[in-house]
C-alpha cells in the first residue's frame, strides 16, 4: 500500500456484514473488519469480549460484499499476545476462512517480533499504534496518547518498531496532530489515523458512527448523515400502519382471482 506522498490521502471505513461492505466498498481503498464490532453490533462495552469465531463471522461476511477494497480484519484481544507462534496460527486461520487480504494487530514494542514473524510467513500486517482499545484495562479507559514527553516517545517507538518488523502500514489512534506529523514523518509506510489529525497519510472511522446512528461519538468523529433518525422514523411509520390497519394495503397483498398470479407459463409462451 503506497504512503500518499503528495497524493491523494487513503479512504477506509469499518464493515461487519455483505450488505455494509458492498455499499461503502465503492468508495474505500480498504475496509476494516474492525473488532469495534464487539461494540457497534454486539452491545459490548469494549473490544476486549470479541473472540476469533465473531472476527471471522464478520470477515466471512464483509469479504462477500467487497469487490474491489482491500480488506483487513482484526485479531481479537488474546489471539496474538502469548507467543508469534500463536498469533501465526490465528491469523493464518482468519486469513484461510475469510480470504481477506491481511490482518491487524495492536502493536505494542512487545508486538515487533510477532509482526516480524507474520510477515515472515507471507501474513501481510496493518500496525496499531496510539490509544489501543484492547489495552484499556491497562490504560483506565480510552484515553488519547502522547500527552507526556515519555509517553509521546513509546508511541513513535511502537510505530518505528512496526515499521522494521515489516508492516505494511500503522494506524495512528487518539494522539496530537503534532505527533501524528511527527510519525507520519518518519515513517516510510502509510499512517491511517482515527483522532490523529490530517497528517495522516489516510483516514479511518467506524462507519456506524460517521453515519450518526449513535447518540454519543467521540470528538475526532464528524457525522456525515443522520441513520439512527431515519430508521427511527421509518419504523415509527410502519409501527403507525401496523396498528391502523393501512399496511399492508393492496399493492402488498396477493390475490387468488390475480390473473397474473394464476397464470401457468405454457411451453410455447
Amino acid at each position: 500500500m503506497a504512503k500518499a506522498k503528495g497524493g491523494q490521502p487513503l479512504v477506509c471505513l469499518t464493515a461487519y456484514d455483505a450488505p455494509r461492505a458492498a455499499l461503502i466498498d465503492p468508495h474505500c481503498d480498504l475496509i476494516l473488519v474492525g473488532d469495534s464490532v464487539g461494540m457497534v453490533v454486539h452491545g459490548l462495552d469494549s473490544t476486549v469480549g470479541v473472540t476469533m469465531d465473531m472476527m471471522i463471522m464478520h470477515g466471512q461476511a464483509v469479504m462477500r460484499g467487497s469487490q474491489s477494497a482491500f480488506v483487513v480484519v482484526d485479531m481479537p484481544f488474546g489471539s496474538y499476545e502469548a507467543s508469534p507462534q500463536q498469533a501465526f496460527e490465528n491469523a493464518a486461520r482468519i486469513m484461510m476462512e475469510t480470504r481477506c487480504q491481511a490482518v491487524k494487530l495492536e502493536s505494542g514494542v512487545y508486538a515487533e517480533e510477532t509482526v516480524r514473524y507474520l510477515v515472515d510467513r507471507s501474513i501481510p500486517v496493518l500496525a496499531h499504534v496510539g490509544l489501543r482499545p484492547q489495552a484499556i484495562n491497562v490504560d483506565g479507559g480510552f484515553k488519547a496518547k502522547g500527552r507526556s514527553d515519555d509517553e509521546r516517545q513509546r508511541v513513535i517507538a511502537e510505530a518505528k518498531a512496526a515499521e522494521s518488523a515489516g508492516a505494511f502500514g500503522v494506524v495512528v489512534e487518539g494522539v496530537a496532530e503534532d505527533l501524528a506529523a511527527e510519525i507520519t514523518e518518519l515513517l516510510s509506510i502509510p499512517t491511517i489515523g482515527i483522532g490523529a489529525s490530517a497528517s495522516c497519510d489516510g483516514q479511518i472511522l467506524v462507519t456506524e458512527d460517521m453515519l450518526g446512528l449513535f447518540d454519543w461519538t467521540p470528538k475526532f468523529v464528524r457525522r456525515y448523515g443522520n441513520v439512527k433518525g431515519e430508521i427511527t422514523a421509518a419504523v415509527e411509520n410502519y409501527a403507525s400502519d401496523v396498528r391502523g390497519r393501512a399496511f399492508p394495503g393492496k399493492a402488498e397483498t396477493y390475490s387468488l382471482n390475480s390473473e397474473k398470479s394464476l397464470k401457468i407459463p405454457r411451453v410455447d409462451d
